[in-house]
C-alpha cells in the first residue's frame, strides 16, 4: 500500500512539474495579458478592451480639429454623484465639479465644442454658478481635457493648473486650437494640493500617457461619509511607442497604485467613461435604496486592480515591442 501511495504522488508530482513547465514565464505576454483579464474582472472591461485588446498607438497632430460630432453622439444629463461632487462631462469625456466652502474646483474641461453646454450649461441646471469655478485642474494636455480652459479663464477668471510639460507642449500648437489656448497660468507640481475653502486635491505626477499628466487625490461625502478617490489623469496609449515610453507609464501606473493604497482609496475615477463605468453608474444612483453601497464606491482592491489592469497592458506592448526589436 505504501508503494502504490508512493507511487501514485511521484506520478501526481511528475504531472505538477509538467504543468508548471508548461505555463508561459510571468514576463511573458501571454502571462501579463492573463495578468490584465483576471485583474478587469467585469469592472474593468473597457480599460482591458483600450489597452490591451485595441491599444492606441502613436500621438495626435497638431492639425486643425475636424466638424464636431452631433449633439447627440456626446450630450448626458449632467448629475449630482456624490454630497460635494457633480457630473458636467459627455457620453465618453468627463469633467467633475467638487464644490467647497469657498466656490468650486473643476477637473477636466471637456472640448470646446462642447464645454459651453455641458460644463457651464450643466453647472446651471445642477443649481450651480459657473461664475464660482476659482480653479479649473487639467489632466493633461490633450483637446479633450482642454477644450473648455480658455472658456473658464476668460469668462469666469478661473485659475488654470496644468503641468510644466503639458504647458509647453500646448504652447507649441499652432493650429489644434482655433478657438483659443488658455494663458499660461499656474504651473503643477508633483505632490501639490490644490485648496479651496473646505476642499483639496492632491496631484500625482503620473508621466506616461502625456509627458506632465496628473493623477488625483481628492475626498468626497456620500451623506456625509468621507470617501477617497483616486482619479486616473491619463489612460490610453496614444504617445509614441517605445520601450523606454512604455516603462515611464509602467512606473507611474506603479506610483498612482501605491498613492491610492496610502490614502485607503475606495473610488475610482477617470476622465472618460470608458474607463470608470461614469455615465452608466450616475444614472444608477437614482435607483440606489438606502442601506446601498454607492455605485462609484467599488473598494480599495478594486481601485488597485484598475492600476494593475493598465500596468499590465503596457507590460504586454512593452514586450511585444521587445520581440519585434523595436527599443
Amino acid at each position: 500500500m505504501a508503494r502504490t501511495i508512493q507511487a501514485a504522488l511521484a506520478i501526481l508530482a511528475g504531472l505538477c512539474v509538467a504543468e508548471a513547465a508548461a505555463q508561459p514565464a510571468a514576463d511573458t505576454v501571454e502571462a501579463r495579458l492573463a495578468a490584465a483579464k483576471e485583474a478587469a474582472g467585469f469592472d474593468f472591461t473597457g480599460t482591458l478592451v483600450r489597452l490591451c485588446v485595441a491599444p492606441q498607438t502613436g500621438p495626435g497632430r497638431d492639425v486643425a480639429p475636424p466638424p464636431p460630432p452631433p449633439r447627440a453622439q456626446w450630450y448626458t444629463e449632467p448629475g449630482k454623484v456624490f454630497d460635494n461632487l457633480y457630473f458636467v462631462g459627455s457620453r465618453i469625456h468627463s469633467a467633475w465639479a467638487m464644490t467647497t466652502s469657498e466656490g468650486i474646483i473643476l477637473i477636466d474641461t471637456l472640448y470646446d465644442y462642447n464645454s459651453e453646454e455641458a460644463i457651464v450649461g450643466g453647472l446651471k441646471k445642477l443649481g450651480l454658478d459657473p461664475a464660482s469655478v476659482k480653479y479649473v485642474i487639467i489632466s493633461h494636455g490633450h483637446r479633450d481635457h482642454v477644450g473648455g480652459a480658455r472658456l473658464m479663464q476668460d469668462r469666469f477668471k478661473s485659475r488654470i493648473v496644468i503641468s510644466g510639460p503639458d504647458w509647453d507642449g500646448l504652447d507649441k500648437m499652432q493650429n489644434a486650437y482655433p478657438q483659443g489656448k488658455p494663458v499660461r497660468d499656474i504651473v503643477a507640481t508633483d505632490g501639490q494640493k490644490i485648496t479651496l475653502g473646505d476642499g483639496s486635491v492632491t496631484l500625482v505626477h503620473t508621466p506616461g500617457h502625456t509627458p506632465g499628466t496628473m493623477s488625483m487625490i481628492f475626498e468626497v461625502k456620500d451623506g456625509g461619509k468621507p470617501l477617497t478617490v483616486a482619479y486616473s489623469g491619463g489612460t490610453a496609449f496614444n504617445f509614441v511607442n517605445t520601450v523606454p515610453a512604455f516603462e515611464t507609464y509602467i512606473a507611474s501606473q506603479r506610483k498612482m497604485a501605491a498613492a491610492a493604497a496610502s490614502a485607503k482609496a475606495t473610488v475610482l475615477m477617470s476622465n472618460h467613461s470608458e474607463f470608470d463605468n461614469a455615465v452608466m453608474k450616475m444614472r444608477t444612483i437614482a435607483a440606489r435604496r438606502e442601506g446601498e453601497p454607492h455605485p462609484f464606491e467599488i473598494g480599495a482592491d478594486a481601485v488597485a486592480r484598475y492600476f494593475q489592469v493598465s500596468e499590465e497592458c503596457a507590460q504586454v506592448a512593452r514586450l511585444r515591442l521587445i520581440q519585434a526589436g523595436r527599443k
